[in-house]
């Protein structure tokens, strides 16, 4: 099986390598705050501080980012040489004793805190991150006064709101560098770069450009990353809280993507890959929405529409391989960069989109009601959506956008607290029907390799007149950076992949301009693990967060009784009544869109 994922800026920070190799079965014996530890691993010092529940101070650390040591607030004593070490990016050694709790480190830390407080804008109660701001927490923790003076007061003037996803503050910035490694390190773009010295330094864009001038694809990775404000989702919060409170007669729908369901609860307290479906349906109820519809629905449809799609490409010539088009920041990725990859594209719109279209062109016409007397809140876990939501082909034919507004998951968690909605208590809540009805097949759409998965299970039987051997292809699932199966398919066999995580997107797209590989069909997600790592899902600094996502949904496909997009009772019925068949007129209509040259502009 082809493995691009191996390269130190597409595969593991070194932290998490280190951690895959055995030190031998000696054992390394060391110390911690009087107590004795043992470890047969390579790791650094925080690392077995955490594995041992011993806490560490940090802002500039992230687990799935390089360790870079910069904030100093990780400093630890040892017994070797008196001076104080950075826990972060010191290994253990045998013998090593570690202090992490003396008045000597406690001092360090507070002062160190002070320092960054003294070159940042302290506007924490209109900031998006105030509540679950990292360094808010720990200024809290250790009790650090305002008292130190301003050493130097940023006038960056850098208030970046030209992106519709993502704003920029750098008068907030801490200077960790987490939002370069992760535009950098992680997605291979190389928006951020790091300018300046001292406290003048500031992650900027290349010649200083307002972010929406430049390459960006709208992932958010920098914004998921980023421990404080400095960047964040361009929020919708407000704007739907006076649309909730202020009606005016109009008809508010809300619709959910598949990832939400294993995120939303990270934000009241629960652990990453929790289920909780009907607690989120429920408390966007009591929001005040008129009617919650489910985004998985049309994650069936996207199936049926894009299975359709390939087959004919298959049996007619069209052009191949096809690429999924469910993810807005590929989308963006291979309008500004690869526009001639656009054929390969499937002009099937996300389901974002499909749901949007037909809740303003057929639902809000069976109900009696104007599509502009009908706004659509679609919660997504990905900034990018925000940016899919204003395309001109996503519009009425009276011009009106069919997606409103986009809240992230985290957005709507802010906006949960903020009603005083009690989401933890409350009972489960179902979707309205008919357009909340769904398969196991399309929430698995939040994972890497699902919309692959999901596409076999329906193409494989329609055309071959017959089920997989298996439902669960475990060929296409799991963390690997890019994935390969051949499946066998009547006369031909089927050669997909599935990639996620921009940085080896393009590398297999360098692959495939060299010819180098060859598929019938390939599956991309921008973000690492696909939408449950999304940009604008709620931030997490446990090391395993992705893979208890990903076990959440694959739970919920378990437990569906149907698990096949074709089986879905209401998405045939909407065939039925309204688009006929798949790839019809009426289909292509609504369900499907068009691409542009965003590279070349002339």
């Amino acid at each position: 099986m082809l493995n691009l994922f191996c390269t130190q800026k597409t595969f593991l920070p070194n932290s998490l390598l280190r951690n895959l190799s055995s030190v031998g079965t000696k054992a390394i014996k060391f110390t911690i705050n009087n107590k004795k530890y043992e470890s047969t691993t390579a790791k650094t010092i925080l690392e077995a501080c955490r594995e041992n529940d011993i806490y560490v101070p940090t802002l500039c650390y992230h687990p799935m980012l390089e360790p870079v040591g910069k904030c100093r607030l990780c400093l630890v004593e040892t017994n070797y040489g008196g001076k104080m070490v950075p826990a972060c990016v010191t290994d253990l050694s045998n013998g090593i004793e570690i202090t992490t709790n003396s008045p000597r480190v406690v001092n360090s830390v507070k002062s160190n805190l002070g320092l960054i407080l003294a070159t940042h804008n302290q506007e924490c109660t209109s900031c998006e991150a105030n509540g679950r701001c990292e360094l808010q927490d720990l200024v809290y923790r250790y009790g650090v006064e305002d008292k130190f003076p301003k050493i130097f007061e940023k006038s960056h003037n850098m208030v970046d709101s030209s992106s519709p996803s993502l704003i920029r503050d750098m008068d907030k910035c801490v200077l960790c560098n987490r939002c370069v490694q992760a535009c950098s390190l992680l997605q291979g773009m190389d928006i951020l770069s790091m300018t300046g010295r001292g406290v003048h330094a500031i992650p900027k864009t290349a010649f200083d450009s307002p972010i929406k001038e430049t390459e960006c694809i709208n992932c958010g990775a920098c914004s998921f990353y980023c421990p404080v404000g400095a960047i964040a989702e361009h929020s919708a919060v407000r704007r739907t809280l006076d649309v909730l409170e202020n009606k005016n007669g109009k008809i508010v729908v809300f619709q959910t993507a598949p990832a939400t369901r294993v995120a939303i609860s990270e934000e009241f307290g629960m652990e990453p890959g929790d289920i909780s479906t009907g607690k989120m349906v429920a408390a966007i109820r009591e929001l005040g929405a008129d009617m919650v519809f489910d985004t998985n629905f049309t994650a069936d449809l996207t199936i049926m529409e894009e299975g359709s799609e390939l087959l004919d490409r298959v049996a007619n010539g069209g052009t191949l391989p096809m690429f999924t088009s469910c993810c807005p920041g590929w989308i963006n990725m291979v309008e500004k960069l690869y526009p001639e990859f656009i054929p390969n594209l499937s002009s099937c719109r996300s389901p974002q989109g499909m749901l949007s279209s037909i809740i303003k062109n057929h639902w809000a016409e069976k109900m009696g009601v104007k599509p502009e007397d009908v706004i659509v809140v679609s919660v997504m876990p990905c900034t990018a959506k925000k940016d899919e939501a204003r395309r001109e082909e996503l519009k009425t034919d009276s011009g009106i956008p069919e997606t409103d507004i986009v809240l992230t998951t985290r957005e709507l968690g802010r906006l949960i607290k903020l009603k005083k909605v009690p989401f933890l208590s409350l009972k489960d809540s179902k979707y309205n029907n008919p357009l909340g009805e769904s398969t196991g097949a399309a929430v698995i759409f939040g994972n890497t390799g699902g919309v692959m998965e999901a596409a076999l299970r329906t193409a494989y039987e329609i055309a071959l007149k017959k089920p997989m051997p298996t439902l669960n292809y475990t060929p296409v699932r799991g963390f690997e950076g890019i994935k390969e199966a051949t499946i066998p398919f009547g006369e031909i066999d089927l050669k997909v992949a599935v990639v996620h995580q921009a940085s080896n997107i393009r590398n297999y797209l360098k692959k495939l301009k060299n010819g180098e590989v060859e598929h019938h069909f390939v599956e991309f997600m921008i973000c690492k693990g696909g939408c449950i790592g999304g940009g604008g899902e709620p931030k997490s600094l446990k090391s395993d967060y992705l893979e208890r996502r990903m076990k959440g949904i694959y739970d919920i496909d378990e437990r569906k009784t149907t698990r096949k997009s074709h089986e879905n009772q209401a998405v045939q019925q909407i065939y039925e009544q309204f688009f006929e068949k798949p790839l019809s007129h009426k289909s292509h209509k609504l369900l499907h869109t068009h691409y542009k040259d965003r590279k070349n502009k002339n």
